[in-house]
C-alpha cells in the first residue's frame, strides 16, 4: 500500500495543487482589479468634490447697506457656473431690532420668510437661478455702533464636514467679539474682505483720535489671528497683515441695462439722452459726503451761480442738512431717498460725490454704469474709477468748480463693452477668484535641504505658537464681553442652547 506521504502520492496531487493555485491567482487578480476600480472611483469622487465657499456677512436685506447687498451678489455669481458649492450666512434679528432697523415696516416671523425675501430680491435683479444656500446666525443691532453684532459662535453655522473656505465680509467686525472655534482651524482657507474705513468714522467721534489708535491695533490683531488672506477694496482701508488691494465688487446688472439704453440713444444722435443736470444720492448723514458737498457749494456760490442740484437721501441728519441747504443762494432741492435705479435718476447727466469716507462708493459705480459723468475727489477710494473717461476728479475747491462747470456743458462718453464688463459682477467675481487664488491648481512643494527645512519648520512652529497664544488671549478676553442669543431668538432659529461655554447649534435654513 502506498502511503499518503509517498512521492508518488504527492506527484498525483500536483494537478489539483496547480488548479487551486491558478484559481486563487485569478481570484486575487479579480480583487486587485476591483480595488483599482474602487480606488479610481474614490479619486474621481475626490477630484469631483466641489469647493464649498461659506460667505459670512454682518448685515442682510431688507437693510439696504453695502454688507447686505454686495455679499449677496457675490454668493449669486460664485454659484452661477455650478462649479462650487456656496452658502451665504446672514444675521437673524429679534422682532424688536427688525422693527427698528428694517425700512417700510418690513419684519419677518421666521427665517424662512426672510430667506424667501432675500432670494426674490436677488433673482429679480440678476435673473439668475440662485442655487446657493442661505443660513442664519443670531445677531443683535447695536444702536451705539450702528452695526449688527454676532451672538455666540457663528462658525457653527457650517458643519465641520462642510467647512472648506470661509469668506469674512468685514473680518475685523466679525471677529472683534468672536468667542468660539478658531476660523483658521475650522476652515482650510479664510479670506477677509474689508468694506469699511472704521478708523475714519471713529476719528469723527468724541476722543476719536485715541479710539482710532486703539482700534487700529485691535483690527490688526484679530485679522492676523483669524484670516489667511485679506482683500482691501481700496487704499482707503487700514493696512492689514497679508492684505492686497483690489476692488472685488460689481454693480447691479439693472444699472448696466440703463447704461446700454442710454448708449443706444447716444448712437442714434439723441441730443437729450441726459436732459437733467446734477444730483447726489446717499444716506443723509453728514459723514456720507453731505458735509463736504455743502461746504464746497457754500464756498463757491458765486463761481457756481445758476447751478441746480438735487439731493436724495434719508437719515438721522436729514433735518439739519435740509436747513443748511436752504441757506445757500444756489438752487439745492432736498428729496427723500429712493432706489438709485428708479427712473427718476435715468436722465441726470452729472453725479456729484465729494465723499472721502467710502472705501469704494457703490453709488459712484452705479452712476458710471448708467453712463453719467461722475465728479469725485482725487482720493485713494476712487482709484478704481479713474480708468473710466466719464470719471472727473478734483483736488480742491477751484478744481471742483472747473470740472463741474465743464461737465454740465458736455455729453458723457458712451460706455464701451469692455468698460461695462469691468463694472459688472462677472468681472468682479473673476478678480475675487484671482486675488483669493481659488482658480489655481496647488503647486507641488519643492524639496528643500534638510538644514533649510529645519529652519523653516522652527520658524513656522514659533509663529504658530505665537498665534496660538494670541488666539487664546483673545478667546479668554471675549468670554467676558461676547454676547449670546436670548431664549426667544433660540426658539425662532430652532437653536439648541448649551450655554455660553459650549455654544449652540444654529438653524440651517429651509
Amino acid at each position: 500500500m502506498i502511503g499518503s506521504s509517498s512521492p508518488i502520492c504527492q506527484i498525483s496531487r500536483l494537478p489539483h495543487f496547480w488548479t487551486c493555485f491558478i484559481q486563487s491567482y485569478k481570484h486575487l487578480e479579480t480583487i486587485k482589479i476591483q480595488f483599482i476600480v474602487y480606488n479610481y472611483k474614490v479619486n474621481e469622487m475626490l477630484m469631483d468634490k466641489k469647493e464649498h465657499i461659506a460667505i459670512f456677512t454682518t448685515a442682510s436685506l431688507p437693510w439696504m447697506t453695502g454688507t447686505s447687498v454686495n455679499p449677496l451678489f457675490r454668493a449669486a455669481y460664485l454659484a452661477k457656473d455650478g462649479q462650487r458649492k456656496v452658502t451665504l450666512v446672514i444675521p437673524w434679528l429679534s422682532k424688536k431690532d427688525q422693527e427698528y432697523l428694517y425700512p417700510e415696516n418690513i419684519t419677518f416671523n421666521t427665517p424662512n420668510e426672510q430667506e424667501k425675501y432675500v432670494r426674490e430680491w436677488i433673482e429679480k435683479r440678476t435673473e439668475l437661478s440662485c442655487t446657493f444656500d442661505i443660513r442664519f446666525y443670531p445677531g443683535k443691532f447695536s444702536r451705539s455702533k450702528r452695526s449688527i453684532l454676532a451672538l455666540g459662535d457663528i462658525t457653527e453655522s457650517i458643519p465641520d464636514s462642510d467647512a472648506d473656505i470661509a469668506v469674512l465680509e468685514e473680518p475685523e467686525h466679525l471677529t472683534w467679539y468672536h468667542h468660539g472655534k478658531r476660523w483658521k482651524i475650522k476652515f482650510r482657507l479664510v479670506i477677509g474682505i474689508v468694506h469699511t474705513n472704521y478708523l475714519e468714522y471713529v476719528k469723527r467721534e468724541k476722543n476719536g483720535r485715541a479710539y482710532a489708535f486703539l482700534l487700529k491695533y485691535m483690527n490688526r490683531w484679530v485679522v492676523d489671528i483669524y484670516c489667511h488672506k485679506v482683500i482691501r477694496l481700496s487704499g482707503a482701508t487700514q493696512d492689514l497683515p497679508r492684505s492686497i488691494i483690489c476692488n472685488v465688487h460689481g454693480v447691479n446688472p439693472k444699472f448696466l441695462e440703463i447704461g446700454m439704453k442710454k448708449r443706444e440713444q447716444q448712437k442714434l444722435g439723441c441730443q437729450v439722452a441726459f436732459p437733467k443736470g446734477a444730483y447726489f444720492i446717499g444716506k443723509m448723514v453728514w459723514s456720507k459726503g453731505y458735509k463736504e458737498l455743502l461746504e464746497l457749494l457754500n464756498d463757491h456760490q458765486k463761481e457756481l451761480n445758476g447751478l441746480e442740484i438735487d439731493l436724495f437721501g434719508t437719515g438721522e441728519d436729514s433735518v439739519q442738512i435740509q436747513e443748511d441747504a436752504g441757506k445757500l443762494d444756489l438752487n439745492v432741492r432736498v428729496n427723500p431717498g429712493r432706489d438709485h435705479a428708479d427712473p427718476t435718476f435715468h436722465d441726470y447727466k452729472v453725479f456729484l460725490n465729494p465723499s472721502t469716507t467710502d472705501v469704494v462708493c457703490t453709488t459712484t459705480a452705479e452712476a458710471l454704469a448708467m453712463g453719467k459723468i461722475v465728479i469725485c475727489a482725487d482720493h485713494v477710494s476712487n482709484e478704481f474709477f479713474k480708468q473710466f473717461p466719464n470719471c472727473r476728479t478734483f483736488k480742491d475747491g477751484d478744481s471742483f468748480v472747473k470740472v463741474t462747470r465743464q461737465a454740465l456743458t458736455e455729453q458723457p462718453a458712451p460706455l464701451t463693452d469692455s468698460q461695462m464688463h469691468e463694472l459688472s459682477w462677472d468681472s468682479a467675481t473673476t478678480r475675487f477668484l484671482n486675488c483669493a487664488e481659488l482658480n489655481k491648481i496647488p503647486e507641488k512643494k519643492t524639496k528643500k535641504s534638510d538644514s533649510k527645512n529645519r529652519f523653516m519648520t522652527s520658524s513656522l512652529s514659533f509663529h504658530r505658537n505665537l498665534e496660538d497664544a494670541s488666539a487664546f488671549v483673545h478667546f479668554v478676553g471675549t468670554a467676558f464681553v461676547s454676547p449670546v442669543p436670548d431664549e426667544e431668538q433660540c426658539k425662532e432659529l430652532g437653536l439648541t442652547t448649551r450655554g455660553k461655554k459650549d455654544g449652540f447649534t444654529l438653524w440651517k435654513g429651509g
